[in-house]
């Protein structure tokens, strides 16, 4: 598996002479925090670990290279994050509610806002309702 990143920073930390407190307080952090890195029971965010590699004057690959437990949750994160952006129940939801506020409808406005709204939240609630319900009706056919 390799040098896991939370051996790595301990090492660094201890070379250069420097407490979990000192090294928490310059990344703004709790010393439990770096505890928890250094434990291999956590991992910083991004920006803190752009911090250690200034600090310490290596490089993030340095940090990271052969921890791959570490690569993984980096590349699950930013999948997640990709994912909230990547909705298209959002924009066609935040596209309907617009159009509602800007047509002078009266009741059919503020329906077209309500639908827009209900589709930005709960759009795959409903395409796995709309999914459920097509795979009985086949179901149904097929009997």
């Amino acid at each position: 598996m390799g040098i896991q990143f939370g051996d790595k920073l301990k090492k660094l930390r201890q070379e250069n002479g420097w407490s979990q407190e000192k090294l928490a307080e310059e990344l703004d952090v709790s010393r439990q925090a770096v505890y928890k890195w250094e434990a291999n029971k956590g991992y910083p965010d991004i920006d803190k670990l752009i911090k250690i590699s200034d600090i310490f004057n290596v490089t993030i690959d340095d940090l990271i290279k052969k921890d791959k437990i570490m690569q993984n949750k980096i590349s699950i994160d930013e999948a997640k994050s990709f994912e909230q952006f990547s909705d298209p129940g959002f924009y066609l939801g935040a596209t309907i509610a617009l159009i509602g506020l800007l047509t002078d409808f009266d009741s059919v406005s503020f329906i077209f806002m309500i639908f827009g709204l209900v589709i930005m939240i709960s759009y795959k609630d409903i395409l796995n309702v709309l999914k459920r319900l097509v795979k009985d009706f086949k179901e149904i056919i097929k009997s």
